[in-house]
């Protein structure tokens, strides 16, 4: 199994060589490319970017900081994963300048925000396919509705077996993976399958590491997982996606919307303060619009149209 910061250098390469621009000089073109100008021109800055949230966000995040570390080599970005819900709450205590999410911020987490007179900008990065995925050997569970799921996922009392949705299917007990309560991915889920109904409790293993996850379903044959579509493409040898309502998960389903109703944005929630009062903290939030929808497309994610990214830079330019 790939680990995303293999996936992560392994993008860059491949970006590096379709850009042309490599060789000896790379680190310097880099900055001429980002910078508007010479590398001898360019603002050196100094400064720590603090980041926290999304494990799925996280890959875009990895794959921009390896190519922004070779403009900017004096700004530290630290990167944490604690899920949506644990990033805004290191946000909300002031102990971070981005917050990667996978779901839009909640009414309470705003109002949380005001009280603690942090105001902030949405910015949306990339799209997302919440991806829902079995084990290879499983040979019966093709296709399924958004109401299999339910009846799968939603608790009701009794231990779930496969063949509670098909009677064909196997009458063996269903293993759950799902991501932790701190997970957008899950509060997504939570919201467009389950309806705020509570998941299964019997079977079920729940992790804000979707690489446990994936460790998971690969191992056993009766089991069922979700989370993002960038980590189903990097296991995708070793898992099998199952068709929602007919449709699989691809760029150009999840594009499109075709994907429904797991097709879904990914964020990146900004303090305004940050942007405004630190050199390090605007630049690098510039560096990741610009390239968000490059980097998205190397590790698996789907780009937003080049409109929306520069309607967002005028934002982002307007705080400044």
């Amino acid at each position: 199994m790939k680990s995303f910061k293999f996936l992560a250098m392994s993008a860059m390469i491949g970006s590096a060589l379709m850009l042309g621009a490599c060789g000896s000089d790379s680190a310097n073109e880099s900055a001429e490319n980002n910078n508007g100008g010479n590398a001898e021109e360019a603002a050196q800055l100094e400064g720590d970017v603090k980041i926290d949230g999304s494990s799925t966000v996280a890959p875009i995040a990895e794959a921009i900081n390896e190519e922004y570390a070779a403009t900017q080599r004096d700004v530290q970005v630290s990167i944490g994963v604690s899920g949506s819900g644990g990033g805004f709450e290191k946000f909300i205590a002031g102990e971070t300048d981005l917050s990667n999410a996978s779901r839009p911020i909640k009414e309470e987490e705003i109002t949380a925000l005001e009280d603690a007179d942090i105001d902030f900008t949405e910015f949306e990065v990339a799209k997302d396919g919440l991806s829902i995925v079995v084990n290879k050997e499983n040979d019966w569970a093709e296709d399924m509705t958004v109401e299999d799921l339910k009846k799968l996922w939603v608790e009701n009392g009794s231990v779930k077996k496969w063949s509670d949705i098909n009677p064909e299917w196997p009458e063996e007990e269903v293993k759950f993976y799902s991501p932790g309560t701190d997970s957008g991915t899950y509060d997504y889920f939570n919201e467009v399958i389950l309806e705020e109904a509570d998941i299964v409790k019997e079977n079920i293993t729940m992790s804000e590491d979707d690489n446990v996850l994936v460790q998971g379903v690969t191992g056993d044959k009766n089991a069922i997982g979700f989370f993002g579509y960038a980590y189903y493409l990097a296991n995708k040898d070793e898992l099998k996606v199952v068709k929602i309502g007919g449709v699989e998960p691809t760029n150009e389903t999840i594009e499109s919307g075709e994907y429904t109703p797991l097709s879904r944005p990914l964020y990146v929630y900004a303090k305004n303060s940050a942007l405004k009062e630190d050199e390090a903290v605007y630049d690098y939030m510039k560096f990741t619009l610009e390239n968000a929808g490059e980097m998205a497309e190397a590790v698996g994610y789907v780009s937003l149209p080049e409109e929306k990214y520069e309607e967002q830079m005028k934002t982002l330019e307007e705080l400044k």
